[in-house]
This record gives structure tokens, C-alpha cells and sequence, in this order.
């Protein structure tokens, strides 16, 4: 029962996401006593590609199609699924990023190939049995799904397994190719707007952030989040209400109707916690929050919290940053 991992790349490295989903990969092959071997999307460098070794990898194909560094839907399935025919792959891993989630529906009617979303564990396999332990409810239960089918897929929620390094280890990176077509790329947009932060971090990527509210009061007072961010070396986000007013851009706005993240650190400044945030928000692993109302639902859901004015408190949090370098 091979294993195939899909690798997602951007600008020639790959995605942290894709850390922890090749780690995940590697170690189911351990518990089915085989191999896993991974497929690149995206625009990738072999160097980075072999590094796939030190997650376990034990080969890498790649694709050099020009046209598959954006993301297309139907392009990007028949890639996936081309590999995991040539590979035979029983079980393919990806993640549950936006990629993942478009072709994951799409691979499992391709493949006839029974699909888990938002894993959260290894999966379990005793006496041939398959199952796996996912997120459910936005997070707030979790639920066992045996796969029965013959093969078989795992989205992995991010920040569920840490990426492990195994230095010196390389993996083979071979040349490949889906035979793709113009037809295969009949789905692609019109124009790719990459939404990177100041700091070039894609928000789903990024490890730590920080996010403001209706309690910043105005878009004039956003540079104490940029500058709290920027020594954090973290992506900015924001509430609903406030890109729906137009103070930050919408790629911005997390939540149940946003974009759903999960970096190992998120602070939250001037931001209520509605439910509808806090389901895009609460895969965080360390979660700050910081607002002048000591009644504020979010302090319910932080690891830390601080009562007081954000205009008092980000100008004092930068610079302790700071100072500590």
C-alpha cells in the first residue's frame, strides 16, 4: 500500500504546510511498512525538493510545466492523479489548505477513493482497519471516519503534526509529465492576485500573526499592528467588520467566512471573538488577546489575555519585542 504526498511549492520553496504533510506522509508509510513519494505543484527548485529527504521522502516528481506554477484546478487534479496511478498509490496525503480543499473532492471522484478532511492524527490501522480522527464543527469536536475504499485520502489540517528534520537525507527528484493540455488548463483565473503580506508571507502560511478589530477605531491607527507584526516577523490579518468596511483589504480578513489559519501564534487586538471568528482562528497553538472589555468572549478561548487599551498596550508589546531582539 504505496503512499503519495502532494507538495505544494510557491516562488521556488516549499510551503510549511507541505513540511508537516510530507512528515505525515512518511510516517503513515512507516506503519504500512513502504515508502512515500511525493508529487511537487507549484513553481519548485530541485535543491528544495531533494531537502524533501530530511521529512522522509524518498522521491520527488515534478512537473516543469510553466503553467502550473498558478494554481488551476483541473490542471493541478489531473497532475495529482496522473502521479498517483503511475506511483499505484493506495494512499495520497495533502493538505488542508485551499488547494488541498479544491482538488481533494475532485481526486476522490477520479480516483473512486474514499476522502478524510481536516485529519488530525496518524491514522489508525490495526487488523486492516483504516481510520482517521478529524477535526469536525469548526473545530469544536472531533470525529473518527474509517476509509474503506481501496485507496484512500487524507487532508491534513495544518499545525497538527510538527515537521520533523532528518539532516543529510535527500530525496530523488525525478522528471515527470501528466501529457497536460490546453483543455486541462480551461479552468484557470483570469488573473492571479498573490496576497502576500508586507513581509512576503502568505497568510495561511504564516506562523505567527497578527489581527485587529473594530477596536483599532479607524484605519489611521493600523500601524500599531504593522509595527507589532513587522518585529514579530508576523503576517497581519483582521476581523470581518473591519474589511468589510473597507479599513484592511478582504484578503486579510479571518474567520468562519475568511480565510481559516493556524499559526503557532495569533494575537488578537480590539477583536470581540465572535463565534465566526474564533471558528477560523482556534487551530492557533498560542492565542493573545488583547482588549479594554474584561468581558470579551475571546478571553474565554486565549491562552493569555490582557485587559487594557490596545493604544496603550502595542506601542509597549513592540518595544519589549524589540528589546528582547
Amino acid at each position: 500500500m504505496s503512499v503519495l504526498v502532494v507538495i505544494e511549492c510557491d516562488n521556488g520553496e516549499v510551503k510549511k504546510s507541505s513540511l508537516e504533510v510530507a512528515t505525515y506522509a512518511s510516517k503513515v508509510a512507516q506503519q504500512l511498512g513502504t515508502t512515500a513519494t511525493a508529487v511537487a505543484v507549484g513553481e519548485a527548485t530541485e535543491d528544495n525538493l531533494a531537502k524533501l529527504g530530511e521529512q522522509g521522502i524518498s522521491k520527488v516528481l515534478y512537473d516543469a510545466e510553466p503553467r502550473l506554477k498558478d494554481f488551476v484546478n483541473g490542471a493541478y487534479t489531473k497532475l495529482i492523479a496522473t502521479a498517483a496511478e503511475q506511483e499505484g498509490a493506495q494512499v495520497l496525503v495533502l493538505a488542508n489548505s485551499n488547494i488541498g480543499a479544491a482538488v481533494g473532492s475532485r481526486l476522490s471522484i477520479r480516483l473512486k477513493a474514499s476522502l478524510a478532511t481536516n485529519a488530525v492524527e496518524l491514522p489508525r490501522t490495526e487488523g486492516g482497519q483504516f481510520v482517521v480522527k478529524r477535526g469536525a464543527f469548526s473545530g469544536k469536536a472531533l470525529a473518527d471516519v474509517a476509509l474503506t475504499t481501496d485507496r484512500k485520502i487524507i487532508a491534513v489540517k495544518k499545525n497538527s503534526i510538527e515537521a520533523q528534520q532528518e539532516a543529510g537525507k535527500t530525496a530523488s527528484v525525478e522528471k515527470f509529465s501528466a501529457n497536460l493540455t490546453d483543455a486541462d488548463f480551461a479552468d484557470a483565473p483570469k488573473q492571479v492576485v498573490m496576497q502576500e503580506q508586507a513581509g512576503g508571507v502568505l497568510l495561511p502560511e504564516a506562523a505567527k500573526v497578527v489581527s485587529g478589530g473594530r477596536g483599532m477605531k479607524g484605519p489611521e491607527n493600523w500601524n500599531l499592528i504593522e509595527d507589532l507584526a513587522k518585529a514579530l516577523g508576523a503576517a497581519t490579518a483582521c476581523s470581518k467588520p473591519v474589511s468589510d468596511v473597507d479599513w484592511r483589504p478582504h484578503h486579510e480578513h479571518v474567520g468562519q467566512t475568511g480565510i481559516t489559519i493556524s499559526p503557532n501564534l495569533y494575537i488578537a487586538c480590539g477583536i470581540s471573538g465572535a463565534i465566526q471568528h474564533l471558528a477560523g482562528v482556534n487551530s492557533s497553538k498560542v492565542i493573545v488577546v488583547i482588549n479594554k472589555d474584561p468581558e470579551a468572549p475571546f478571553f474565554k478561548a486565549a491562552d493569555y489575555g490582557i485587559v487594557g487599551d490596545v493604544f496603550d498596550v502595542l506601542p509597549k508589546l513592540t518595544q519589549a519585542v524589540k528589546e528582547l531582539g
